[in-house]
């Protein structure tokens, strides 16, 4: 069984017990999320697909914690002016577990 759900513009396929990284939300450890925009559901009656969700079916996670990406840097530099520039970011997201899904 595994749904598709749409959470912050990005669209995740999630199986009970998978964990997923989402958009940093300020929540604590066991705290309880559920999405409500399920694009399409698969189970033993088969592949139902909604127009645009599927009515009625939710799926529940509860937070790991957060969990920083890995390090990008980015360079700018200007020829022939003895100009450059270097900086790193490491996006936060928060790491979740698929407890159900619930149609």
């Amino acid at each position: 069984m595994y749904a598709i759900v749409v959470d912050g513009g990005r669209q995740y396929r999630v199986e009970p017990g998978m964990e997923v990284d989402i958009d940093f939300r300020d929540l604590s450890q066991g705290a309880e999320i559920t999405f409500d925009k399920v694009l399409a559901l698969s189970g033993s009656e088969g592949l139902k697909l909604g127009s645009p969700t599927v009515d009625g079916a939710t799926v529940t996670a509860s937070v790991i914690g957060p969990k920083k990406d890995k390090k990008i840097f980015i360079q700018k530099f200007r020829r022939r002016k003895h100009s450059k520039r270097r900086t790193g970011h490491r996006q936060i997201h928060t790491r979740v577990k698929i407890e159900k899904i619930g149609a």
